[in-house]
């Protein structure tokens, strides 16, 4: 070789950042370059004519023996293995080693090209630590824990729960992930594709559907699934199913009797208050006066049948908060005013639009609290003004009136500080709605009593565009 060529591999030898080393047949180092120091914190001449087997890992060194064997029984010209190396500090490092058996004889041994590797070891030995942990976890709770590629095609992971919420096995969901749409409801499969799609295409997706033939589709899930994107691609699916069974048959058993309750209660006041304007047209004062009493008293108490419906729709069809524009629901709410109380003057101030995250029922809450204050003023002209606001996170929907101060238990009732199981009389359940539908939007609502009236601001979450 050219003395020069020659001066120039050795220099770059040296100056190679990883370690290069050529060991004999006995796995003795004969050269070493000088990466050892900075990887191994061995110098070189620390290294040269020891046997290399004594600085691996007493665990290693079988795996790394049976590779070195091979090279050098020329059953194969090189081999890769994994190891750890001692270092000069008295710790290990993790080396990735490969051993070649040059073509010619110019190089008596073998070379072995070995890089640090530590890093990357520890981390993937954290992963593997962090998803045991993970499924430990995932093994003990009732909820079916799961994760799904971008499109559905490959199932990542899935907790045991699965077999028993679902009737089926892991393994034959690992195998066709679409297989869970055998043990879905007929009727509700494709809704449940309806859903799969829309998070396949980056929306957030909740939804309830039957599933489990072998309990002939008795079983209800509440699904809630959130993609995950990558450079804005969705890549993963994950989610949780929840047995909502019991819950499900509680709303079915609560609604039949709020159904049988106002039936009857409907019928039973229909003939009250039909004896009762018979008295009060046949006889006069004052029985015809109470008999009014009566008949009134009824009229409400029939109102309030109607609030609780609303109030058992509301708290059992488990609507989830979405976008909606404030600026249209309050227009609308004040047209539902003026349509039931033509001489009620309800002025608006709004911007284009305003988006919050509500329930659809903000409507009647809006309804509800202008229908408070016209009821609540003793003429029931009250002067009336509806104004939203869209802030940085948050969007309001102020209320004034002129009306005399809200009764303390009525604003408490509002605002939250008494809850429903502190035992208080309100005028009716409209007020329960408000709160409800408020606090179901992760909203809230602030109470100011003004030198001409009051006024009640709702707060709400403001939609991200």
């Amino acid at each position: 070789m050219d003395p020069e060529i020659d001066d120039l591999a050795s220099v770059l030898l040296e100056y190679a950042q990883d370690k290069l080393a050529v060991v004999d047949d006995a796995g003795t180092y004969v050269y070493v370059n000088e990466a050892s120091a900075s990887i191994l914190s061995f110098e070189p001449e620390h290294l040269v004519d020891e046997c290399a087997m004594e600085f691996i890992h007493p665990d290693d060194r079988r795996a790394v023996t049976e590779q070195f064997d091979q090279v050098s029984a020329s059953t194969q010209s090189s081999a890769t293995v994994q190891y750890r190396h001692a270092t000069g500090s008295g710790g290990w490092v993790w080396l990735e080693s490969r051993f070649t058996d040059p073509p010619d004889d110019a190089l008596d041994g073998y070379v072995v090209s070995s890089r640090d590797i530590t890093e990357r070891v520890t981390a993937e030995r954290e992963r593997r630590d962090a998803e045991s942990r993970l499924r430990t976890i995932a093994g003990t709770v009732g909820d079916v824990l799961w994760m799904f590629d971008g499109d559905w095609t490959e199932l990542l992971f899935v907790n045991p729960a699965y077999e028993d919420v679902f009737g089926l096995p892991v393994d034959a969901l690992e195998a066709d992930p679409h297989n869970f749409l055998e043990v879905v409801h007929p009727d509700d499969v494709d809704c449940v594709r309806e859903a799969m799609a829309r998070a396949s295409a980056g929306e957030s997706v909740d939804i309830e559907y039957r599933v489990n033939p072998k309990t002939d589709y008795s079983r209800w899930v509440w699904v809630r699934a959130v993609p995950i994107r990558d450079d804005g691609e969705v890549v993963k699916i994950v989610g949780f199913s929840r047995d909502v069974t019991d819950r499900r048959r509680r709303e079915r058993q609560l609604a039949v009797m709020d159904n049988l309750l106002r039936h009857n209660l409907r019928n039973d006041m229909a003939v009250i208050m039909g004896n009762a304007e018979c008295i009060a047209r046949d006889t006069d004062e004052p029985a015809s006066e109470r008999a009014e009493i009566i008949r009134q008293q009824g009229r409400e108490l029939l109102e309030s049948t109607a609030k609780q419906r609303e109030i058992i729709d509301l708290l059992t069809e488990r609507t989830t908060p979405e976008a909606i524009d404030l600026v249209p629901v309050a227009s609308d709410a004040i047209g539902t005013i003026r349509d039931q109380h033509p001489s009620v003057t309800v002025e608006l101030t709004a911007p284009d639009a305003a988006i919050a995250r509500t329930l659809h029922e903000v409507e009647l809450a809006v309804v509800e609290l202008l229908e408070n204050a016209i009821q609540h003023d003793p003429n029931g002209l009250p002067a009336l003004s509806v104004s939203v606001c869209a802030r940085e996170d948050r969007v309001e929907i102020a209320i004034e009136d002129s009306c005399p101060p809200i009764p303390e238990v009525e604003f408490r009732v509002l605002t939250g500080d008494w809850k429903m199981d502190d035992v208080y009389h309100t005028s009716g359940l409209g007020l329960w709605l408000v709160y409800w539908v408020v606090d179901l939007s992760d909203g809230h609502i602030a109470f100011e009593r003004t030198e001409t009236g009051n006024a009640i601001t709702v707060s709400l979450p403001r939609e991200s565009l």
